[in-house]
């Protein structure tokens, strides 16, 4: 089978699902005459999407930025806290109770926290968004780093290779499924984060235009931003998943 011919059988079953959910949706506010305020049509959603009365590309950018850096911040922040844990076994029972409590924290709760100690504006979101999407790239890179096979690490005693060799060349190949696959949890949960953050308090952004629209019963408006929310979620997890096959071919097969 071709690459091309792969990758469709890849993506039909899934947009055969999604042609269908949509088609009775269409057909069920058709037939049973739904209020637009209660549940708008595809095709109403669809030209709310593409209205001239909304800057949409700027509310895009705002949300698309935050999602962004929320994950980066989660993704580096997590992967460097995996590894002091893996290295040092004492780091390891100094962080991880504190990490588990932070964890733990209702996140928006704290929401409005960081807009009192940071102010209005998007890195309050990006931190909040990477609250909400660091802990499984902590936990995943330190499970990929040390659960690793003893004769990987047997060969590199043979070698006499010292601990950071050991590190860069052994244990990080051996983490990039582990750490890859909670990347992929952290993309859909930096977009979270941050439409968390815009609800609480915001004057652009996908979040906030959610918020203005049901003030005024626009609810074609409001799942307009929510589909826009899920274009950008899956940009990031496909962005993810791209690298995944890039870094850790051998993983690929794994997972399906």
């Amino acid at each position: 089978m071709s690459n091309a011919a792969r990758k469709l059988a890849e993506i039909l079953p899934a947009f055969v699902l999604f042609a269908l959910l949509l088609v009775l949706w269409q057909l069920a506010v058709s037939v049973f005459g739904i209020r637009e305020y209660l549940l708008p049509s595809p095709t109403t959603v669809v030209n709310a999407m593409f209205s001239g009365h909304i800057n949409w590309w700027g509310h895009i950018w705002a949300t698309g930025l935050a999602i962004f850096g929320a994950f980066l911040i989660a993704a580096v922040a997590g992967i460097a806290l995996g590894v002091v844990i893996a290295w040092s076994p004492m780091a390891s029972r100094a962080l991880m109770p504190f990490l588990v409590f932070v964890n733990t924290l209702p996140k928006v709760a704290v929401a409005p926290l960081f807009l009192l100690w940071l102010g209005y504006g998007i890195l309050p979101n990006m931190l909040i968004g990477a609250l909400i999407g660091f802990f499984p790239v902590v936990i995943n890179t330190a499970v990929g780093l040390m659960q690793i096979d003893d004769d990987m690490l047997d060969l590199g005693r043979v070698f006499n290779a010292p601990k950071w060799k050991v590190f860069a060349k052994i244990r990080i190949p051996n983490a990039y499924p582990y750490i890859l696959s909670a990347l992929k949890v952290t993309a859909t949960a930096a977009v979270v984060g941050a439409i968390v953050g815009e609800f609480v308090a915001s004057q652009r952004g996908l979040g906030y235009v959610i918020i203005t629209s049901q003030s005024s019963m626009n609810t074609p408006l409001a799942f307009g931003a929510l589909v826009w929310i899920s274009v950008l979620g899956l940009v990031l997890y496909g962005a993810v998943a791209a690298l995944s096959r890039v870094l850790a071919p051998w993983a690929e097969g794994q997972e399906r």
